[in-house]
């Protein structure tokens, strides 16, 4: 495997307009480097960046804005002074060689694409309330996701280590056991998140998150930290992060669920 490019490697071979992504990407990382982990992770959640040629002449550098496709529920995190600081992290990157100045950047929603039953869907959507934070999953086939106790879950492997923490609940005495709350809406200091698990216990209260194959990434891993910090700084006793890829019987699932409430109460 070759050395990474940089950048300033990128932009010699391809226009401006075309590098958007890795220049988010350095800037993110440039902006983490500096503490400012708010607008770093913030960067993190844009799934598509375009760069557009917006002013131009002889005297002064190119301007150009920037386009954030973003979903749709994670649009008000990115807040006026967010992208100010995302706009100087951009700046910042890029190669002093160019001529080049980020004019500004927007914010466009991913546009859903609708089933062909979506009037159905929404009809449903806006009937009685989910008994979970489940958004995102309401507006699919109901045979996409899975569903117990009218809970709704992202995945078949949540599915599972709720199966186990449900046996866990009713092995446990009535005046001790747990309280499993799947997929709820938690803001935290500058975002809203939705753990896959959110636990109480004995007083305390703990977060499980099932981590999928892309969390082995080393820049998924990042803000997965940073994500859990937020969340014990908020009061979570403490996360813990189930690897699918480590998993491979109910057996071991059990001894997670059962290490991470052990976990708990001692913290």
């Amino acid at each position: 495997m070759g050395e990474e490019l940089s950048l300033a490697d990128i932009v010699e071979h391809k226009p401006i307009d075309q590098v958007g992504e890795q220049l988010l990407a350095a800037a993110a990382t440039f902006l983490y480097q500096r503490g400012d982990t708010e607008a770093a992770i913030t960067a993190t959640d844009v799934t598509a960046v375009d760069m557009t040629l917006w002013n131009s002449n002889e005297y002064e550098p190119d301007e150009y804005r920037v386009y954030f496709t973003v979903e749709p529920q994670l649009v008000e995190q990115f807040t006026e002074a967010v992208l100010g600081r995302i706009v100087d992290g951009m700046q910042a990157v890029l190669p002093r060689r160019l001529a080049v100045r980020i004019e500004s950047i927007e914010i466009c929603p991913v546009v859903p694409v609708p089933s062909a039953d979506w009037r159905t869907k929404l009809r449903e959507a806006n009937g009685p309330l989910p008994t979970n934070q489940a958004r995102k999953l309401r507006l699919g086939p109901e045979d996409q996701h899975p569903i117990e106790d009218d809970l709704h879950f992202t995945n078949e492997w949540e599915h599972r280590v709720y199966r186990v923490l449900k046996d866990r609940q009713a092995s446990l005495p009535d005046n001790e056991t747990i309280a499993i709350v799947p997929l709820a809406g938690m803001r935290v200091l500058g975002y809203t998140r939705e753990p896959d698990f959110l636990i109480t216990y004995k007083g305390r209260v703990g977060v499980i998150e099932v981590d999928g194959f892309h969390h082995g990434m080393p820049r998924r891993a990042s803000n997965d930290h940073s994500r859990d910090n937020l969340m014990l700084s908020a009061g979570v006793r403490w996360v813990g992060r189930l690897d699918v890829r480590d998993v491979g019987t109910k057996a071991e699932v059990e001894k997670f669920v059962d290490n991470f409430l052990a976990r708990l109460v001692r913290q």
